[in-house]
């Protein structure tokens, strides 16, 4: 049930974000909000009795769903907030596994070289760039630099 109401939520933003609004509309955020209200009753009527584990790890996850409501639902309420977290968590990716490749950083230096290099790179690859391609012309012409973002 929970599963089926943030699937009809993320389509709704989508199609709400490709018609170019900046939000859903009133109705359709009621809807939404009770919905989720729904699935969250749903879940702590399934798992009421409480007399497994697995009940209680379902009683406990309908409990954060409910603390954690407005957090969850940020992305009904501002078209921009993207509904996961997978952008970060890919940001985040090379880190962890140059320290779990690596062990860990010999010294507080050398992590912030590792951070300024890697924060380089990715800002090349979202603006298309290879990462080699860029690495390139860094030592022989010069630094790449994102286009200016302010108009004019």
């Amino acid at each position: 049930m929970m599963a089926t109401t943030l699937v009809m939520a993320l389509r709704e933003t989508r199609t709400a974000y490709t018609a170019g609004d900046k939000a859903l509309p009133g109705d359709r955020l009621a809807l939404l909000r009770c919905a989720y209200a729904g699935a969250i009753a749903v879940m702590r009527d399934d798992n009421r009795a409480a007399g497994t584990p697995l009940q209680e790890r379902g009683w406990s996850l309908a409990n954060r769903f409910d603390t954690h409501r407005d957090m969850i639902l940020a992305f009904l309420h501002d078209l921009s907030i993207p509904f996961t977290n997978n952008a970060a968590e890919r940001e985040a990716r090379p880190v962890k596994v140059k320290q779990r490749a690596g062990g860990c950083w010999r010294t507080l230096e050398g992590l912030a070289d590792f951070a300024i290099i890697w924060s380089y790179l990715s800002t090349a690859a979202k603006h298309g760039l290879d990462h080699l391609d860029v690495l390139v012309e860094l030592f022989t012409t010069g630094p790449w630099l994102p286009p200016d973002p302010t108009p004019g």
